[in-house]
């Protein structure tokens, strides 16, 4: 399964597509689309977008993996990436591929164990899970391949319990019930 990983901005927007066979993820294509700052924010976007749709259509992927708008104390970064998101979402949309999001708590976790894993760390992990000495793009595309690896992660641990519960009929994976008497 080809997926195309998304680390939402207005400025550069990190994207990494890996294909995943297996357990095995393996490095397909990486790097940052940037705008030039010093352009208005519609004008920003629409380069952005137009450049993700190119790599939408070059990859062809079958799934999209975005992160999720955090909470934070900047509040104009929030609303920019909020804006980014947009985009992706859109032109993700547009272009028919399924989306999922993931929150950067729970990819940091995915990959490094910790949910409050430094960028380096994840970028760290990033390179070692994908066997690449370095990835273009910087943190945007290590991020955006982060994104890619845990939706990759959370597809084989579904396609795994989805084949133990069909095996015994019953939830193999989950809380155990608490029951009167049991």
């Amino acid at each position: 399964m080809r997926i195309l990983g998304i680390d939402p901005g207005t400025h550069s927007m990190g994207y990494g597509v890996i294909e995943d066979a297996g357990g095995a993820a393996k490095l397909m294509r990486a790097g940052a689309l940037r705008a030039h700052r010093g352009l208005p924010l519609a004008e920003r976007l629409l380069a952005i977008g137009n450049s993700l749709r190119e790599v939408l259509a070059e990859a062809r992927p079958a799934a999209v993996a975005i992160e999720k708008t955090f909470h934070g104390r900047n509040v104009q970064a929030l609303i920019a990436m909020g804006e980014g998101r947009g985009v992706a979402l859109y032109c993700a949309g547009q272009a028919g591929v399924p989306i999922h999001e993931y929150a950067p708590t729970e990819v940091k976790k995915a990959l490094t164990g910790r949910g409050g894993a430094r960028k380096e760390q994840v970028a760290e992990m990033v390179r070692a899970l994908l066997g690449a000495a370095r990835i273009e793009g910087g943190l945007d595309a290590t991020d955006a391949l982060a994104v890619a690896l845990c939706h990759a992660q959370r597809r084989r641990f579904a396609a795994t319990r989805m084949g133990a519960e069909g095996i015994s009929g019953r939830r193999s994976c989950g809380r155990a019930r608490r029951g009167r008497g049991r």
